[in-house]
């Protein structure tokens, strides 16, 4: 099955060591322009802050990743974050980590603890999906056969998108990619081959 995690809806964290202040953010993005767009609008939130420490992942199969330690000494920054979004299985993020300098040295094993909390912390303030690669289906079943259906969709876990009640019962499901042969051969099964199943398109969408 075809399955990534990201993050649906971005957060914000801050963390303090030794009165540096790191402050993540968290975003969901598509594209390599959409994240120059977002680290631009960090970049000028925080203008008068040392450092914008970022890293991000794109895509899979292979996924496209940058990083950028900002000014920070080599490899305490931005691959720490990168680390972060490795270590939770995600894609289509950008972490961006605002150092403003609290006047104290951290030494490098401190600057990568720092900015790996603070990555981290952001994305426990982040919502975080799981996406599945599958169809949307389209079927139609008589009355007589509703129940059975609803078995059968209940024994794999599905819920209609949408279900409308006329002479007969229509209903719009989001089927996994491996599930989708078997679901149709089932209704067709316990429906006596009445069904009428169209698959509308083929689609990613959130796991429920």
């Amino acid at each position: 099955m075809k399955t990534y995690n990201t993050v649906l809806a971005g957060g914000q964290a801050e963390i303090t060591e030794k009165k540096s202040r790191f402050i993540a953010n968290i975003f969901p993005v598509s594209t390599e322009e959409e994240a120059f767009e977002r680290l631009e609008e960090i970049r000028k939130k925080y203008w008068d802050a040392r450092h914008n420490c970022w890293a991000y992942v794109l895509g899979g199969n292979p996924a496209s990743e940058r990083m950028s330690d900002d000014g920070e000494p080599a490899g305490t920054a931005g691959k720490p974050i990168l680390e972060v979004i490795r270590g939770r299985g995600l894609t289509d993020v950008l972490i961006v980590v605002t150092r403003y300098f609290g006047g104290t040295l951290l030494g490098t094993g401190g600057l990568v603890r720092a900015y790996t909390s603070a990555a981290a912390e952001g994305i426990e303030h982040s919502k975080i999906i799981t996406r599945i690669f599958g169809s949307k289906l389209h079927i139609v079943v008589d009355y007589a056969d509703w129940g059975r259906i609803q078995y059968t969709l209940g024994k794999r876990g599905i819920s209609p998108e949408e279900c409308s009640y006329t002479d007969k019962v229509e209903l719009d499901l989001l089927v996994p990619e491996d599930e989708v042969e078997g679901l149709k051969k089932e209704v067709m099964e316990g429906t006596n081959g009445q069904a009428l199943i169209e698959k509308v398109e083929e689609c990613w969408f959130e796991k429920k």
